[in-house]
């Protein structure tokens, strides 16, 4: 019986990244393309949205007919931007949205799936600014600051994803609000926390859009069963994806209770991201193809016809 991964769906920021670079590593690269070459399919499944994601994904040579789920699930796109899913928030849970989480003080930010200016609109860019500086200084060509925020929906446009980051506390704080309001029904929540900076990312996405969701309707475009899935990720935003999959994987560097609940669940721990831990479970992936090849082949045939000795 097959048993190894025919699709593997890979996080970005804190899996496929090192921390301290804006570069996928040599080693990475590598244990791609050998999967890719063994009958593998890669899948990205990041929080990042398209434009965000494609430039580390084309300096790396991938392929353009890659699948890339990006905004947690929200849009699923090739890497060359050809639209395969697209999920909006409804326009008046997000205008709602807006007033209701100023009182928790983090930042808040949604997100349009058009390029240029205004596909990233925020309240104040000061306040976001304190929070993620690199983030704000990567994506400032696209970032439009509209006081107040909810006339950020006045044309009548449909986000694809709404965020809102602050301290950990405080994101705790409003994830546990937000599960008992009247939002739930229109919303899902995703968090991705980074304790060591005291910063949580709190996204709110269209209902029913998560990775896992994504992952999911993929799979079943190519006939496959979670079984045949491989999920590897770091943060909570992960989560679905990682159970939903029948092989799922959590760095080492990932969200400590995430890793906690792993370990519990008896599900496989790769080496950090600046260890290239998942070229480490690509390689070991392909080793496991090689070796069920090299039985398949040994095993002895029968002089009688219909006949396989099994080893």
């Amino acid at each position: 019986m097959v048993s190894h991964p025919a699709l593997i769906a890979i996080d970005i920021d804190g899996t496929l990244l090192p921390s301290d670079a804006v570069d996928i590593s040599v080693r990475n690269r590598r244990a791609l393309e050998a999967a890719t070459a063994a009958g593998i399919e890669i899948a990205i499944a990041t929080g990042r949205r398209h434009r965000y994601a494609a430039p580390i994904l084309e300096r790396a040579q991938l392929p353009g007919e890659m699948i890339v789920i990006t905004s947690n699930g929200s849009v699923t796109r090739t890497l060359t931007g050809g639209r395969i899913d697209r999920f909006t928030l409804p326009i008046a849970a997000a205008r709602g949205l807006s007033s209701a989480l100023r009182q928790f003080g983090g930042a808040t930010v949604f997100t349009f799936d058009h390029e240029g200016p205004g596909e990233l609109v925020v309240e104040s860019l000061e306040q976001l600014h304190e929070r993620i500086q690199l983030w704000v200084q990567a994506n400032r060509e696209s970032l439009r600051e509209i006081k107040p925020l909810e006339r950020a929906f006045d044309a009548g446009e449909a986000p694809i994803q709404g965020m809102i980051c602050g301290p950990v506390r405080a994101m705790r704080e409003a994830e546990v609000w937000l599960s008992g309001s009247e939002f739930m029904r229109q919303i899902e929540v995703q968090r991705t926390e980074y304790p060591e900076r005291d910063l949580t990312i709190l996204d709110l996405l269209p209902p029913g859009c998560s990775k896992g969701a994504a992952l999911a309707r993929l799979s079943e475009t190519r006939g496959l069963a979670s079984s045949r899935v491989m999920a590897i990720g770091d943060n909570w935003n992960d989560e679905k994806m990682l159970e939903w999959a029948g092989h799922p994987v959590v760095m080492s560097n990932g969200a400590p209770d995430l890793v906690e609940m792993a370990q519990n669940r008896g599900w496989r721990i790769a080496p950090s991201n600046d260890e290239d831990g998942v070229a480490q479970v690509i390689e070991q992936v392909i080793e496991h193809i090689s070796a069920e090849r090299h039985d398949s082949q040994e095993r002895p045939v029968s002089r009688q016809a219909g006949v396989v000795e099994c080893s």
